[in-house]
Parts: structure tokens; sequence; C-alpha cells
């Protein structure tokens, strides 16, 4: 059975009128998933997606931490059977102030820091294909309850296509701000030098650097290859909770299946590179890098807090900056949050933010109410708690209780 065969059978397809014919399918087997491999990887090259969008990750997530949610991946297709377009949701049953709630969210919204999560439409179709999307959601309304899409760049298309959409649907539409991500863009042709001379830290990073290399046993090496991400994962881990401690996400087992799992696969598209900064045959130092389309993404780093007052983990920052501008990216992304030592290399922010997507008068437009209510009254408590404690100590307590008391009623359906 081919996959197209399979899938036709998975949902019924339909048609948008028009200048071209789509077609619209359900996926919500993994059988299905991974047989759009290949088309899936041929879309995301194009136009501007993110690392996180790939098949390869997406794919990974559903694999390793998507055990709670039904694979829901909408598919357009066009006239010619081309595929043009895909919305990555997966379906969660939630139980919230009693009800239970069917929500439709990103694949890989969880658990890893996927930013910029997205649709995928075929550039120059965006808008089509959008409203071809829009009306499959609709048509399947009795399978979701909310649409929640956490992490969408602000600035990115879809945000305002769905805006659109919503509003000739008369669709309940709640957006709030999520993450902000620092990234640098260079200039055509530039060299490192010349990258290095407009940063914060060029006099530190070249001291730090001859340092580090007059010592013994220094050495850095980038791992890309199966058999060499295999020995520089574990690697990368270790320094990782040395830095970090428990605290990290990133110390979760189930977190560290995903990557032992989705490292291989992006390896094999030419996507991830482990880097790592040894002295005296020991790794102190080390840099988990994404690579897709024209952008180099830092996706998270970890060093040993012995070699802190040598700033290892500044040198071999400055290492990736260089192997992106040789290598001819056009972009290098630090990612969600705003610590201080990105501000050393990069100038410029993007936003993430989240759509929750709510038919009037249902199930979910009233929950999303209800949960805005109870985030206003929770402000309003805390301003209280604040000024009441700064006169009446005891008072807290009082703001404490009266909040135990109302925060039930709050929660619609309870």
């Amino acid at each position: 059975m081919n996959s197209k065969a399979w899938m036709q059978r998975e949902a019924s397809p339909s048609a948008s009128p028009g200048p071209c014919r789509w077609t619209v399918d359900v996926v919500r087997e993994t059988r299905g998933f991974l047989a759009l491999r290949d088309e899936w990887r041929s879309l995301s090259e194009r136009g501007r997606m993110s690392v996180f969008n790939t098949w390869e990750w997406l794919f990974g997530w559903h694999l390793q931490l998507g055990g709670r949610r039904r694979l829901f991946l909408l598919t357009v297709r066009d006239e010619s059977g081309v595929l043009a377009g895909v919305l990555p949701l997966s379906l969660e049953e939630r139980r919230w102030g009693g009800v239970r709630l069917k929500w439709l969210r990103w694949l890989g919204d969880e658990g890893v820091g996927s930013d910029y999560l997205d649709a995928l439409l075929r550039p120059g179709d965006e808008a089509a294909l959008a409203d071809v999307l829009a009306d499959a959601l609709e048509r399947v309304q009795h399978e979701w309850d909310i649409l929640e899409l956490s992490d969408v760049e602000e600035t990115s298309p879809t945000v305002a296509l769905l805006e659109a959409s919503c509003r000739a649907r008369g669709w309940n539409l709640e957006r709030t701000g999520r993450n902000r991500c620092p990234y640098e863009v260079f200039e055509a042709g530039e060299r490192f030098d010349t990258f290095l001379a407009r940063t914060a830290r060029a006099d530190n990073f070249v001291r730090r650097r001859k340092w580090l290399e007059r010592q013994a046993g220094f050495s850095l090496t980038r791992a890309e290859k199966p058999e060499e991400l295999a020995r520089a994962l574990p690697e990368f881990f270790r320094l990782h909770e040395l830095r970090w401690g428990a605290r990290s996400g990133l110390c979760a087992p189930d977190v560290q299946a995903f990557h032992q799992a989705v490292v291989p696969l992006l390896s094999a598209a030419g996507k991830v590179r482990i880097y790592l900064l040894s002295v005296g045959g020991r790794a102190v130092a080390s840099v988990y890098a994404l690579r897709h389309g024209r952008t180099f993404s830092y996706y998270n780093a970890g060093y040993d807090p012995e070699w802190k007052s040598r700033s290892v983990g500044l040198v071999l920052v400055g290492e990736t900056f260089r192997d992106a501008l040789a290598e001819g990216f056009s972009e290098y992304d630090f990612l969600r949050g705003v610590e201080a030592y990105k501000s050393d290399w990069a100038r410029q922010l993007r936003t993430t933010v989240r759509l929750r997507i709510a038919r009037p008068m249902s199930l979910g437009d009233w929950v999303m109410r209800a949960q805005a209510l109870e985030q206003t009254a929770r402000g309003v408590f805390r301003e209280v708690r604040t000024r009441v404690g700064e006169k009446y100590p005891r008072g807290v307590q009082l703001t404490r209780d009266v909040w135990a008391v109302v925060r039930p009623d709050l929660r619609w359906g309870g």
C-alpha cells in the first residue's frame, strides 16, 4: 500500500474552489508520518523554516515524548499531488476544572525548547493554504475544543493569516507573548575578525583563546557523524549538568532519550554538530548546535565550573561564530532566553507568541475566558498581598486564605 492511498483512507479528502484545487488529509498514525519524510524535507527546505519544524525533530519528538497525544497532521496537496502545506498538530485530552477538554497543539511544543514552531506552507501560496487549513479545522471542529499554537515567531505570516481567518469565521483568538530570542545577522562576505571587532568581548576572547592554546592537550573537536555524536552527546550531557545541575530540563531521562534518538536523524540530514573544548585530554566545555537553511543555531551548552575563570564557554561560543561565518551562514540564532552572555555576541531580538483559538460560546471558549479571569485574579491578589505585607505582615496570611476560598469558584465547571 503506498502512503498516499493510506492517507486517503485515513480521512476523506476535500477540495476547495479556486484556481488551484487542494486536497486535505489528516494523518493520524506513525506510519503515515514516516511516509511523509522525503516530501516534508523538501518542503521544509523552502522558504524560511526553523530546524524545529523539520521532519527529523518532530518525528523524534513524536516517538519519544508524544506518548500522551495522538497525531493530527493536516496535510494539503495541490492538484498535481505535491505536498504544499502541513499543519503539524497533536491531539491531547486534558482536564481543567472538572471538565475534559480536547486540545490541538503543535508537535514538539513541550520539554525540548522548540522555538519558531509553525505551519509549513509553500512559498507563494501561504494565504491560500492558510485558508484551506482553517476550513479543514472548521470541518473537524467536533474533534477539538481549543487550538493552542505556542512559540510561533511573532512576525511569521502564519500569525497574521490565522488572525484574519479567525475574524472571518467569528472565532475567538487569544495572543500572548512567549520568549525573546537574541540573534545576529552577518554582513555578506563578513570575516570572523571583522565580526569579532564589533562584539563586546573581542579582547577577552583573543586573550583567553591564546592562553588555552598554550595548555597541554588543548583541542577543539566538532562531532557531526553518527559515531562521533554517539561519543560527544554523553559529554555534552555531563558538562551541561555540571553547569546547571538537576534544575535543567535537559537532565530529565526522557528528554535525554529524545536527544539520543533525534541526533542520529539530524546527523543524517547534516543538521547537528556538537562542539567539545578539551584541555589535558578532558572535555571542559561543549556547545550543541543546530544548522538549517542559512541559520546556525546555538541550542544549548555546558562547561565545567572549575574552568569558569578561564572563560572556556566564551571561547567555545566564539569558535561557533567563526565556523558559522566560514561556512556561509547568514544568521546566528541564540534561540530563547536573554542571558547576559548572549548580548556580548548578538544585538537583535525576535519575539515568539502563543495563539489560542476557540469557537464562540463553545466549551473551549468558556475555559479560555475562565483561565483569563483566574490569571487576572492572581495578579490582583499578588498586588494586594505585596501592599498589605509591606504594612501589615500578618495580613499576608489573610490574603492567602481569601485566595484559597475564591480560586475554586474561578475554575469554570469545577
